[in-house]
């Protein structure tokens, strides 16, 4: 069994290659003892809980370990999968309880944060001064946009963790509302009031270097 290989480029199938069979299909053959059926799993989602995992813990090598934690005891878990869900929302929950975790028992904050302009809130990121900013194609572009990331770092991490982890995977990993709540066991309105939360305090603490 593979699990979690090194994250890389994944090649296009060629355009004659047969259907893949759908997560479910996959499930039950890897419940009757199929490791090859597990392994195509973890590559169809590899990329996508390391990504949050990083979004969360803003360190490779952590996301990466976090990661296959996660792999491994959806594995060891993956008798108890009855189809209430799909398996990408009961993997996601195992993934960000695992790193919820992890952040608790370690107080962990990370010094850097790579996330990307796109990133921001809207209203933030068509700012007449950030899209001015953007389009600057001189060396002062990539040092302003170096101490826009620490911003957004420094944001980030003062966020809290349940604000920091909707804000990751709505508007980092693009999931939608109701996805969201499956994944951490509450409701959409819940969902969208940690998100308008969070990012009024995104705004309020870049407020001043959005000015």
């Amino acid at each position: 069994m593979i699990f979690m290989a090194e994250v890389s480029p994944t090649p296009s199938a060629p355009a004659d290659a047969p259907a893949q069979p759908d997560d479910l299909t996959l499930v039950r053959r890897a419940q009757g003892g199929d490791e090859a059926a597990y392994d195509e799993l973890v590559r169809r989602y590899q990329r996508q809980i390391y990504g949050v995992i990083y979004h969360m813990t803003s360190h490779h090598e952590d996301a990466n370990d976090l990661a296959q934690e996660a792999f491994v005891k959806a594995w060891q878990a993956l008798k108890s999968f009855k189809g209430d869900s799909s398996f990408f929302t009961w993997l996601y929950r195992i993934a960000v309880n695992r790193t919820l975790n992890h952040l608790k028992q370690r107080n962990f904050r990370a010094s850097k944060h790579a996330m990307s302009l796109n990133d921001l809130d809207v209203e933030a990121e068509h700012h007449p001064d950030l899209v001015a900013l953007v389009s600057d194609k001189t060396p002062r572009r990539a040092l302003a946009l170096d101490e826009l990331k620490e911003k957004l770092n420094a944001a980030m991490q003062r966020l809290s963790e349940n604000h920091r982890i909707v804000v990751t995977l709505h508007d980092i990993q693009g999931l939608p509302h109701d996805e969201i709540a499956k994944v951490l066991n509450c409701n959409t309105a819940t969902v969208r009031t940690r998100l308008f939360y969070a990012r009024q305090q995104l705004q309020g603490i870049l407020s001043d270097y959005l000015k």
